[in-house]
Parts: structure tokens; sequence; C-alpha cells
């Protein structure tokens, strides 16, 4: 509470948003420099700009150095951050005393940890991807996990955490078992 109070957080979020934004408007700025050919479709569920950036006719090694730095900046900075404080968590935790305590600490943390690594490794493997091979189905998939699947893991695990959810899953379940209707 004293180093994580509201004021911190309302700058982390305003933070956030302008980088966001600023990110946003210099990939767009730069999108605008290129000229497409005409009939193109993008094999994606929503326009990427490193799969839009692949279907210009015109030279795009100046889009692609400006990505390969937004992504570096953009996702090494927060990486980096999760990595120390992992590290400090970790720290902590081999101090607590009681091994259930360890348990539980190490519990929380691996599932976050989980999620956070499938964020990143498919977040890496679009970029790595996209750049060595042309194969959009897989990049496809790859950008369905870290933009769909993590944030709806991320929240799914923490919800099974709570109490009242797991007493809800159970009463529900068992009344899925005492009423099967087929």
């Amino acid at each position: 509470m004293v180093i994580m109070n509201q004021r911190l957080c309302g700058l982390l979020v305003l933070v956030s948003w302008i980088t966001s934004a600023l990110n946003s408007w210099l990939q767009s700025l730069k999108m605008l420099q290129l000229s497409f050919c005409t009939d193109l479709e993008i094999p994606h569920f929503f326009c990427e700009p490193d799969q839009v950036v692949h279907v210009a006719c015109s030279d795009t090694l100046l889009n692609d150095m400006v990505m390969d730095v937004t992504c570096v900046v953009l996702g090494g900075g927060p990486l980096t951050g999760i990595l120390y404080s992992y590290s400090k968590i970790v720290s902590s935790i081999r101090a607590i005393s009681s091994a259930q305590g360890r348990y539980r600490a190490f519990s929380t943390c691996g599932s976050h940890l989980s999620v956070v690594s499938l964020f990143y490794c498919t977040v890496l493997s679009v970029n790595i991807s996209s750049a060595v091979t042309q194969n959009s189905r897989s990049s496809t998939k790859a950008s369905v996990m870290y933009s769909v699947v993590t944030p709806m893991l991320n929240s799914f695990i923490y919800s099974l955490r709570n109490r009242d959810i797991k007493r809800a899953l159970r009463r529900f379940s068992e009344k899925g078992h005492q009423n099967p209707r087929f």
C-alpha cells in the first residue's frame, strides 16, 4: 500500500494509454507512406501491422526497422520488469517458513508466470516467424493465443482462486449431475 498507492496506479494507467496511443499513431503514419497493390487480402483475423506491411508493394525496410525497435522497447521493457519482480518475489517466498505457505505462493506465481510465458512466446513466434516465413495460418493461431486466449486465461485463473467462484462452480456441477438434461 505504501509503494502501490492510488496516484501511482493512475500514473501507470496513463503512461500505458499514452504509450499505446503513440505507438498506434507511429505505426499508422508509417503505413500511410507505403503503397499497396490492388485486390490484396490479409489472411488474418485483424490487421496486425506486420501482416499489413508484408503485403505492401513498396520498400518496407524502414517500417520493419520501426516495428522491430518498438517491439524490443515495448515488449522488452515490461518483460524486464516482470523478471525483476519475479526475482524479488522468489527471494521473498524463500523466506516464508511454512512449506504450505511457500506452496501457495509458488502456486499463485506459477499460474501467472505460465500466462505471461504463453503471451510472450506466442508474440515472439508471430514476430519471428513472419520475418522468416509467410505461414499465415500458424501466425493467425499464435495471434489468437496472445490477443484472445491469454486475457481470458488471466481472469479465469484468478477467478478460480476465489472461494466464492469455486463454491458456485461446485454447486453448478453438482446440479448438472443431479439433473442430466439429455
